[in-house]
């Protein structure tokens, strides 16, 4: 016997053994299957593939015919999907907003990226302002210069706002900030309420702005043409130069100003450079300003810094600069274009018509084009007028 058959002849004969007691087991304790493999064998087509691609080419199954999928989808998980609002106001909700209503909102939810009064905060959108804009080099796109209907903005809100907490607003707050935003761009007065009711009343400067897209009639024919290779023009001329057209700024108007400022001291001599802004003593023929108030002023104006600039070097920005303002004629800086509202006031900027003007600048100047909804706190009033005071003599 050889050495390969004494070591695995016994294993051999082991496994052989075990196998038979298995199939033994197997005989007396299951049950036998069908002989499905035979039937199938038995009643398949010969050419089983070619089967099933005839039926493929036929096409056997109807149209209207329905596969057992799913279900229909109930009315309250439709309700969900449809939210869209249409010009004319179709799927609007029941609801109301007022403007003084949406200025909180605004500010606690909607403040910390498009600004307090909707000039935009770094590269987050403009919503104010750009009026009469949209057809120079620079325009300025925002919800009161270009978007052509208000349930753009209702739409909007509602599905996308506040950001990173989309959809948590209640139909009255998108209503109430939607007002705001009309508010803030001269389009509504303080005292408006919108609502279901009313929405479709209100018409956006942009409305007639738009057109529908008619490239498949106008510019598809002319350029499916046999393309020309050679003397296509007799002449070449330059009509328009390309530009870039930033319509979200990369910087608010405040860090603008502000920079503007730095470079007109750093280009100025070292001894004209400007002085840190000081309380006015009774030796400079003003009565003397109060420190603290001054201090607290300058916090203030931290909200005005967008339109207008004081102290020296003071440019006029989106607002007039607002150096000797206490004391000085309405609308009388050079240069500046005011509204026709303020252009046909009469009178000075005293600290009481200033006072009244900053509480609310277009309940006392209707038809402003000032979009700060005002200071609410007296304290705030007199701590900014003092600063001015200080800071534009």
């Amino acid at each position: 016997m050889s050495k390969s058959l004494k070591l695995f002849g016994g294993a051999f004969l082991g496994t052989a053994a075990v196998l038979a007691a298995a199939a033994n087991f197997a005989d007396g304790t299951i049950a036998s299957l069908p002989d499905q493999a035979s039937r199938m064998a038995l009643n398949a087509p010969a050419d089983m593939d070619g089967m099933f691609i005839a039926a493929a080419q036929a096409d056997e199954v109807p149209a209207d015919a329905k596969l057992g999928l799913g279900r229909e989808a109930l009315a309250e998980e439709i309700a969900v999907w449809d939210i869209d609002v249409r010009p004319d106001g179709t799927g609007l909700p029941e609801g109301s907003g007022d403007v003084m209503t949406g200025e909180e909102i605004f500010v606690e939810s909607c403040a910390v990226c498009h600004g307090d009064f909707g000039e935009g905060v770094g590269r987050w959108p403009v919503l104010t302002g750009g009026f009469n804009s949209l057809t120079k080099d620079r325009p300025v796109k925002t919800t009161g210069s270009y978007w052509p209907y208000l349930s753009t903005v209702y739409d909007y809100i509602n599905r996308a706002m506040p950001f990173g907490n989309a959809q948590s607003l209640q139909p009255d707050d998108v209503y109430a900030i939607t007002a705001y935003l009309l508010y803030m761009n001269d389009l509504v007065d303080e005292d408006f309420t919108l609502s279901r009711e009313n929405f479709a009343g209100v018409e956006m400067p942009n409305a007639e702005g738009f057109y529908m897209d008619d490239r498949a009639e106008t510019e598809i024919p002319v350029f499916t043409g046999e393309p020309c290779m050679e003397a296509c023009k007799d002449t070449v001329e330059i009509t328009m130069r390309a530009a870039v057209l930033d319509v979200t700024p990369d910087e608010t108007a405040a860090a603008e100003a502000a920079a503007d400022t730095a470079e007109d001291e750093a280009a100025a001599p070292e001894s004209e450079a400007a002085p840190d802004a000081a309380p006015a003593s009774e030796s400079d023929g003003h009565a003397a300003i109060d420190p603290a108030l001054v201090e607290a002023g300058e916090k203030v104006f931290k909200k005005c810094k967008a339109c207008h600039q004081i102290g020296d070097g003071a440019k006029n920005r989106t607002g007039p600069q607002l150096n000797n303002v206490v004391g000085r004629e309405v609308a009388a800086v050079d240069g500046f274009k005011y509204s026709k509202t303020l252009d046909a006031m009469e009178g000075v900027w005293d600290e009481e018509a200033l006072s009244a003007f900053l509480a609310n600048p277009k309940a006392y100047a209707k038809g402003t084009r000032m979009s700060f909804a005002g200071l609410r706190k007296p304290e705030d009033l007199a701590a900014i007028i003092a600063y001015m005071k200080a800071a534009g003599q």
